[in-house]
């Protein structure tokens, strides 16, 4: 809603309108040449084709890069949505980091993965944002480009502007709150698990502060010499024994 896909899109356009001969919408313009323009926008499936919406576009971002250059110019909207926010953010951090390092075509990419700001240390990449007013619980979409990464996304507020019932608008609020502060907490909980950790020769040893025989017997064993079969029954004998199964 902020415009990012417009103005993408606006690039895209002045790009093939230049190369036609065309006039383009500006006071001055400094267009490279581009051998090609590729896009990866939207979401769409193929029912038919038996396709899932997020293999399409896998499909797609293969295609761009087997045959972008580094004359290419690329439009890249929201890689990876289609799938866990895990699986998304690493194959969007991956695609970018190939594009910079590799093909090094000219590149817009745009996303909702806020862990890709940090990419900005790479040569060549450099954050943008669309700006947006807040007030109270409403917001401004300015529609004005500028340097620098955004702090946090407004779907709860666009779905807001959509319709939305308040109750589920609420809810959402208060799930996301609850959300950010679970996050807090197991950043708060790694840093204090981080720093009070002892030396290697000051580690609480597997199974118990003194050696036990299970572990005698483990630090006994040649892994080298043992058969699959004999190590998976070595491991169940453990197993049961740890449990009070013997």
């Amino acid at each position: 809603m902020a415009g990012k896909s417009t103005y993408m899109r606006q690039v895209a356009l002045i790009t093939l309108m230049a190369h036609i001969g065309c006039f383009v919408p500006a006071d001055e313009a400094e267009i490279s040449l581009t051998d090609r323009i590729f896009t990866r926008i939207g979401a769409s499936d193929d029912l038919f084709g038996g396709q899932s919406t997020f293999m399409v576009e896998m499909i797609e971002v293969a295609t761009i890069l087997n045959y972008a250059t580094s004359s290419s110019l690329l439009i890249l909207d929201e890689i990876g949505r289609g799938t866990s926010t895990f699986d998304g953010l690493s194959i969007a951090w991956a695609v970018l980091e190939y594009i910079t390092k590799s093909v090094k075509a000219k590149t817009l990419f745009a996303t909702h993965f806020h862990e890709l700001t940090e990419l900005e240390d790479l040569e060549g990449v450099k954050n943008y944002r669309v700006l947006v007013s807040e007030h109270n619980d409403t917001i401004i979409f300015l529609h004005k480009i500028t340097r620098g990464g955004a702090s946090r996304s407004f779907g709860i507020e666009v779905a807001s502007l959509a319709g939305v019932l308040k109750p589920v608008v609420d809810h959402a609020r208060r799930i996301m709150a609850s959300l950010e502060e679970d996050a807090k907490n197991r950043d708060t909980n790694s840093i204090m698990l981080s720093s009070t950790k002892t030396t290697k020769t000051e580690q609480v040893s597997l199974f118990d502060v003194h050696e036990s025989k299970i572990e005698e017997e483990i630090k006994a064993l040649n892994v080298d010499t043992l058969t699959p079969l004999q190590a998976l029954t070595i491991l169940t004998d453990i197993n049961k024994r740890l449990n009070g199964n013997d």
